[in-house]
């Protein structure tokens, strides 16, 4: 019972250069899907220009209009496709309602990856953006390094797949560690991190200062100069954000309004995801 697994994401390409392409995710709903599909967006280096999210809070529909960041790159649409198919709830009705919909929310489980090697310059910039390549998130970090130049990384991470429970999944990422930085590495542990790590994982909202530089009317000067050629009346300095209770009777509106840039969607949807306040229509 449910829906062929092809016709879950569907992606049109534009038909110019200059057009959006269109991704549609018809999908059970679950808590946090919307921020997991932008970050997912994000990272193959696409633009969301638009989208509309629509869910009677056991199925949702969701559009997203996007446009490449840089043309001259080959965007490989089979593996964003599948990449979004891995985050979408399986399209079975009775089962998942029953146990994922009705049921409490977890958080993701921490796993602690520890990694000794040989130091060299620049090696914690590259172990992390294999992480990063490898859909995890970092939550905390703990670097050793002795007097005979061996550093001991402690990484407590959680799993974008949610697959680290699996002994392949760690079999895997240990053996694609070993294999980036070969005589570099000396060893590579991976399992799940205990429960005081578990309640010391730190709040992963978006700092005050980070937030107020992101939303705060500083420009660049390339900005100035385009935010001057555009005739619109120009947005606020600050950002605004509106919530209206007396709408409707069964949600809040949250009314929005910032200077764009790259992944302020995706930083609108994870800092609601970090509240535990779930999307409905947006």
């Amino acid at each position: 019972m449910g829906i062929p697994a092809d016709d879950v994401v569907l992606i049109q390409q534009g038909s110019g250069s200059n057009d959006p392409a269109v991704v549609t995710v018809n999908c059970p709903d679950k808590f946090g899907l919307g921020c997991d599909l932008c970050r997912i967006i994000l990272e193959f280096g696409l633009h969301i220009t638009r989208a509309d999210f629509q869910t009677d809070g056991k199925w949702c529909y969701i559009v997203f209009w996007v446009v490449q960041c840089s043309n001259s790159l080959r965007l490989d649409w089979d593996s964003l496709k599948d990449r979004l198919l891995s985050v979408s709830p399986p399209c079975l009705i009775p089962l998942y309602y029953d146990h994922k919909l009705n049921g409490s929310t977890a958080a993701p489980s921490v796993y602690l990856l520890k990694f000794c090697c040989v130091g060299r310059k620049g090696l914690l910039h590259d172990i992390t953006e294999v992480l990063t390549e490898l859909e995890f998130t970092i939550q905390k970090l703990k670097v050793m390094t002795t007097p005979d130049e061996k550093v001991v990384d402690l990484f407590f991470i959680t799993d974008g797949r949610e697959l680290l429970h699996t002994k392949e999944r760690r079999d895997n990422t240990c053996g694609y560690l070993c294999d980036v930085f070969k005589e570099y590495c000396i060893s590579c542990e991976l399992q799940l991190a205990g429960p005081e790590c578990e309640n010391q994982r730190t709040f992963s909202s978006l700092p005050l200062a980070v937030a107020e530089e992101l939303f705060s009317c500083e420009l660049s000067e390339k900005e100035s100069c385009t935010q001057a050629l555009r005739k619109a009346t120009p947005p606020p300095k600050k950002a605004i954000v509106t919530v209206d209770n007396l709408l409707s009777p069964a949600h809040t509106l949250l009314q929005i309004q910032c200077f764009d840039q790259k992944g302020v969607f995706y930083d609108i949807l994870r800092t609601s995801k970090d509240f535990e306040y779930p999307g409905s229509l947006c």
